[in-house]
Protein backbone atom coordinates (compact mmCIF):
# COMPACT_ATOMS: atom_id res chain seq x y z
CA UNK A 1 0.00 0.00 0.00
CA UNK A 2 0.88 3.13 -1.24
CA UNK A 3 1.88 5.97 2.25
CA UNK A 4 0.40 9.26 1.78
CA UNK A 5 2.19 12.22 1.59
CA UNK A 6 2.43 14.09 4.96
CA UNK A 7 1.32 17.13 6.09
CA UNK A 8 4.07 19.06 7.19
CA UNK A 9 3.76 21.78 9.95
CA UNK A 10 6.58 24.52 10.64
CA UNK A 11 6.83 24.36 14.85
CA UNK A 12 9.37 27.11 17.27
CA UNK A 13 7.28 27.23 20.21
CA UNK A 14 5.35 30.16 19.53
CA UNK A 15 1.69 30.76 20.14
CA UNK A 16 1.14 30.89 16.51
CA UNK A 17 3.25 27.85 15.39
CA UNK A 18 1.31 25.90 17.99
CA UNK A 19 -1.91 27.39 16.51
CA UNK A 20 -0.39 25.86 12.85
CA UNK A 21 0.21 22.73 14.13
CA UNK A 22 -3.31 22.45 15.40
CA UNK A 23 -4.59 23.20 12.52
CA UNK A 24 -2.47 20.93 10.52
CA UNK A 25 -3.26 18.39 12.87
CA UNK A 26 -6.96 18.75 11.97
CA UNK A 27 -6.59 19.04 8.71
CA UNK A 28 -4.13 16.08 8.32
CA UNK A 29 -7.18 13.79 10.12
CA UNK A 30 -9.63 15.30 7.33
CA UNK A 31 -6.92 14.79 5.32
CA UNK A 32 -6.47 10.85 6.67
CA UNK A 33 -2.51 11.80 6.03
CA UNK A 34 0.23 11.58 8.45
CA UNK A 35 1.57 14.78 10.53
CA UNK A 36 5.09 16.09 10.41
CA UNK A 37 5.51 18.66 12.50
CA UNK A 38 9.50 20.01 12.11
CA UNK A 39 11.66 22.22 14.36
CA UNK A 40 14.71 24.15 12.52
CA UNK A 41 17.44 26.11 14.10
CA UNK A 42 20.17 27.18 12.77
CA UNK A 43 21.74 26.69 16.17
CA UNK A 44 24.17 23.87 17.60
CA UNK A 45 22.94 21.32 19.84
CA UNK A 46 22.35 21.61 23.25
CA UNK A 47 20.63 19.91 25.95
CA UNK A 48 17.84 19.33 24.14
CA UNK A 49 15.47 22.18 24.07
CA UNK A 50 14.56 22.28 20.61
CA UNK A 51 13.59 18.10 21.19
CA UNK A 52 10.83 19.47 24.02
CA UNK A 53 9.68 22.22 22.30
CA UNK A 54 8.47 20.32 19.44
CA UNK A 55 7.51 17.40 21.39
CA UNK A 56 5.44 19.61 23.95
CA UNK A 57 3.51 20.99 20.20
CA UNK A 58 2.94 17.46 19.05
CA UNK A 59 1.20 16.49 22.22
CA UNK A 60 -0.88 19.84 21.79
CA UNK A 61 -1.40 19.52 18.44
CA UNK A 62 -2.67 16.06 18.22
CA UNK A 63 -4.50 16.05 21.66
CA UNK A 64 -7.79 15.59 19.87
CA UNK A 65 -6.62 13.23 17.05
CA UNK A 66 -4.94 10.46 19.17
CA UNK A 67 -4.75 8.36 16.82
CA UNK A 68 -3.38 10.43 14.02
CA UNK A 69 0.11 8.94 12.35
CA UNK A 70 3.06 11.56 13.00
CA UNK A 71 6.67 11.89 12.86
CA UNK A 72 8.30 14.27 13.87
CA UNK A 73 11.63 15.64 13.40
CA UNK A 74 14.23 18.81 14.77
CA UNK A 75 16.60 19.93 11.69
CA UNK A 76 19.52 22.14 11.89
CA UNK A 77 19.58 24.88 8.85
CA UNK A 78 18.16 27.84 7.69
CA UNK A 79 14.30 27.92 8.56
CA UNK A 80 12.86 28.81 5.23
CA UNK A 81 15.11 26.71 3.08
CA UNK A 82 14.43 23.63 5.63
CA UNK A 83 11.01 24.00 5.32
CA UNK A 84 10.88 24.37 1.63
CA UNK A 85 12.59 21.32 1.28
CA UNK A 86 10.35 19.66 3.35
CA UNK A 87 7.79 20.69 1.21
CA UNK A 88 9.23 18.44 -1.70
CA UNK A 89 7.43 15.55 -0.34
CA UNK A 90 4.51 17.09 1.36
CA UNK A 91 1.16 17.41 -0.13
CA UNK A 92 0.40 20.37 2.49
CA UNK A 93 2.72 23.00 3.90
CA UNK A 94 1.66 24.84 7.44
CA UNK A 95 3.41 27.37 9.08
CA UNK A 96 2.54 30.27 11.50
CA UNK A 97 2.32 33.84 10.74
CA UNK A 98 4.99 35.02 12.59
CA UNK A 99 6.82 33.38 15.86
CA UNK A 100 9.36 34.15 18.54
CA UNK A 101 11.40 30.91 19.52
CA UNK A 102 12.84 30.01 22.87
CA UNK A 103 15.31 27.92 20.33
CA UNK A 104 15.73 30.66 17.99
CA UNK A 105 14.37 29.00 15.43
CA UNK A 106 13.16 31.88 13.94
CA UNK A 107 10.23 30.84 12.84
CA UNK A 108 7.97 33.23 11.27
CA UNK A 109 7.08 36.82 9.94
CA UNK A 110 10.11 36.52 6.98
CA UNK A 111 10.12 33.28 6.65
CA UNK A 112 6.28 32.29 6.49
CA UNK A 113 6.59 34.56 3.38
CA UNK A 114 9.39 32.57 2.00
CA UNK A 115 7.97 29.60 2.34
CA UNK A 116 4.52 30.65 0.95
CA UNK A 117 6.48 32.07 -2.55
CA UNK A 118 8.86 29.17 -2.70
CA UNK A 119 6.84 25.77 -1.13
CA UNK A 120 6.31 23.17 -3.90
CA UNK A 121 2.91 22.29 -2.45
CA UNK A 122 0.33 24.36 -1.00
CA UNK A 123 0.89 26.66 1.77
CA UNK A 124 -1.24 27.98 4.38
CA UNK A 125 -0.15 30.28 6.67
CA UNK A 126 -2.34 30.60 10.40
CA UNK A 127 -3.15 33.24 12.93
CA UNK A 128 -3.69 33.14 16.35
CA UNK A 129 -7.30 31.64 16.30
CA UNK A 130 -8.70 30.07 12.89
CA UNK A 131 -12.04 29.45 13.04
CA UNK A 132 -13.79 25.97 13.21
CA UNK A 133 -16.83 27.22 10.92
CA UNK A 134 -17.70 29.22 8.19
CA UNK A 135 -17.10 28.91 4.60
CA UNK A 136 -13.79 28.35 2.23
CA UNK A 137 -12.96 31.42 0.62
CA UNK A 138 -11.41 31.32 -2.42
CA UNK A 139 -10.10 34.76 -5.13
CA UNK A 140 -9.94 33.94 -8.82
CA UNK A 141 -9.05 35.97 -11.76
CA UNK A 142 -9.28 33.66 -15.17
CA UNK A 143 -5.62 32.78 -14.64
CA UNK A 144 -4.18 29.19 -14.65
CA UNK A 145 -3.00 29.68 -11.14
CA UNK A 146 -6.18 30.36 -9.79
CA UNK A 147 -7.34 27.59 -11.03
CA UNK A 148 -5.15 26.04 -9.22
CA UNK A 149 -6.56 27.78 -6.02
CA UNK A 150 -10.14 26.81 -7.10
CA UNK A 151 -9.32 22.86 -6.94
CA UNK A 152 -7.34 23.15 -3.66
CA UNK A 153 -10.45 25.26 -2.37
CA UNK A 154 -13.21 22.98 -3.47
CA UNK A 155 -11.38 20.15 -1.66
CA UNK A 156 -10.93 22.10 1.36
CA UNK A 157 -14.34 22.84 1.30
CA UNK A 158 -15.67 19.14 0.71
CA UNK A 159 -13.93 17.59 3.13
CA UNK A 160 -15.03 20.38 5.84
CA UNK A 161 -18.41 20.02 5.15
CA UNK A 162 -18.50 24.48 4.42
CA UNK A 163 -19.62 26.60 1.41
CA UNK A 164 -17.67 27.63 -0.63
CA UNK A 165 -17.11 31.44 -1.78
CA UNK A 166 -16.10 32.20 -4.99
CA UNK A 167 -14.61 35.90 -5.41
CA UNK A 168 -13.94 37.54 -8.60
CA UNK A 169 -13.08 41.34 -8.02
CA UNK A 170 -12.46 43.57 -10.96
CA UNK A 171 -10.83 46.91 -10.01
CA UNK A 172 -9.93 49.90 -12.90
CA UNK A 173 -6.48 49.77 -14.53
CA UNK A 174 -3.79 51.87 -12.34
CA UNK A 175 -3.39 54.43 -15.47
CA UNK A 176 -7.19 55.10 -16.11
CA UNK A 177 -8.50 58.16 -17.35
CA UNK A 178 -9.15 60.87 -13.89
CA UNK A 179 -12.50 60.59 -15.41
CA UNK A 180 -15.02 58.39 -13.62
CA UNK A 181 -16.96 55.24 -15.44
CA UNK A 182 -20.13 56.17 -16.45
CA UNK A 183 -23.23 53.54 -14.55
CA UNK A 184 -23.03 51.69 -17.87
CA UNK A 185 -19.80 50.80 -18.35
CA UNK A 186 -19.35 49.92 -14.46
CA UNK A 187 -22.27 47.52 -15.14
CA UNK A 188 -20.98 46.02 -18.21
CA UNK A 189 -17.61 45.15 -16.31
CA UNK A 190 -19.55 43.87 -13.77
CA UNK A 191 -21.03 41.78 -15.89
CA UNK A 192 -17.91 40.57 -17.68
CA UNK A 193 -16.75 39.46 -14.43
CA UNK A 194 -19.84 37.75 -13.63
CA UNK A 195 -19.64 35.86 -16.94
CA UNK A 196 -15.79 35.08 -16.14
CA UNK A 197 -16.88 33.51 -13.04
CA UNK A 198 -19.41 31.17 -14.07
CA UNK A 199 -16.98 29.90 -16.41
CA UNK A 200 -14.26 29.24 -14.55
CA UNK A 201 -16.90 26.96 -11.85
CA UNK A 202 -18.51 25.37 -14.71
CA UNK A 203 -18.03 21.29 -14.69
CA UNK A 204 -16.38 21.67 -11.26
CA UNK A 205 -20.32 20.33 -9.21
CA UNK A 206 -19.54 17.27 -11.46
CA UNK A 207 -16.49 16.36 -9.29
CA UNK A 208 -17.93 18.03 -5.76
CA UNK A 209 -21.52 17.64 -5.61
CA UNK A 210 -21.60 18.21 -2.23
CA UNK A 211 -20.39 21.85 -2.18
CA UNK A 212 -22.61 24.68 -2.37
CA UNK A 213 -21.10 27.51 -3.90
CA UNK A 214 -21.64 31.05 -4.05
CA UNK A 215 -20.75 33.34 -6.32
CA UNK A 216 -19.32 37.20 -6.13
CA UNK A 217 -18.45 39.16 -8.87
CA UNK A 218 -17.80 43.02 -8.03
CA UNK A 219 -15.84 46.08 -8.51
CA UNK A 220 -13.23 46.92 -5.63
CA UNK A 221 -10.26 45.94 -4.78
CA UNK A 222 -9.56 42.07 -4.20
CA UNK A 223 -7.44 42.06 -1.09
CA UNK A 224 -10.16 44.31 0.63
CA UNK A 225 -12.91 42.15 -0.39
CA UNK A 226 -10.86 38.67 0.54
CA UNK A 227 -9.57 40.24 3.65
CA UNK A 228 -13.40 41.13 4.21
CA UNK A 229 -15.18 38.29 3.28
CA UNK A 230 -12.28 36.10 5.50
CA UNK A 231 -13.79 37.92 8.97
CA UNK A 232 -16.18 35.01 8.97
CA UNK A 233 -14.36 32.26 7.36
CA UNK A 234 -12.26 29.09 7.64
CA UNK A 235 -9.94 29.55 5.52
CA UNK A 236 -9.20 31.86 2.50
CA UNK A 237 -7.31 30.56 -1.08
CA UNK A 238 -5.27 32.75 -3.02
CA UNK A 239 -3.27 32.01 -6.43
CA UNK A 240 0.54 32.34 -6.97
CA UNK A 241 2.92 31.61 -10.44
CA UNK A 242 5.88 31.44 -8.96
CA UNK A 243 7.88 28.48 -10.21
CA UNK A 244 8.84 27.60 -6.46
CA UNK A 245 12.16 26.75 -5.35
CA UNK A 246 14.30 30.28 -4.37
CA UNK A 247 14.58 31.43 -8.24
CA UNK A 248 10.89 31.38 -8.17
CA UNK A 249 9.02 34.48 -8.30
CA UNK A 250 7.54 36.83 -5.98
CA UNK A 251 4.31 36.63 -4.42
CA UNK A 252 1.99 38.57 -6.13
CA UNK A 253 0.40 41.45 -5.01
CA UNK A 254 -2.90 39.94 -3.92
CA UNK A 255 -1.63 36.97 -2.21
CA UNK A 256 1.15 38.76 -0.44
CA UNK A 257 -1.52 41.54 1.01
CA UNK A 258 -4.27 38.90 2.07
CA UNK A 259 -1.59 37.08 3.88
CA UNK A 260 -0.68 40.58 5.51
CA UNK A 261 -4.37 41.54 6.26
CA UNK A 262 -7.28 38.58 6.39
CA UNK A 263 -7.27 37.57 9.76
CA UNK A 264 -8.23 33.48 8.94
CA UNK A 265 -5.47 30.80 7.84
CA UNK A 266 -4.57 31.85 4.21
CA UNK A 267 -3.48 28.91 1.58
CA UNK A 268 -1.06 29.84 -1.00
CA UNK A 269 -1.39 27.91 -3.93
CA UNK A 270 1.44 27.60 -6.83
CA UNK A 271 0.45 26.91 -10.25
CA UNK A 272 2.14 23.58 -10.76
CA UNK A 273 2.29 24.41 -15.02
CA UNK A 274 5.38 26.91 -14.39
Amino acid sequence: METQAPVVVGVDGSEQSLAAATWAADDAALRRAPLRPVLVTDLPPYGGEPEKVLHSAVLRATGHHPDLATESEVRRGNPARELVAESGGAQLLVVGSRGRSPVRARLLGSVSTKVATHAHCPTVVVRDHPADSGPVVVGLDNSPHSRAALRFAFGEAAARGSELVAVQVWEEDEYAPVVPLLDIEVAERTDETRRALSEQLAGWSQDYPTVAVREIARRGNPVVALTTLGKDAQLVVVGHRGRGGFAGMLLGSVATGVLDHAPCPVAVVRDRTK
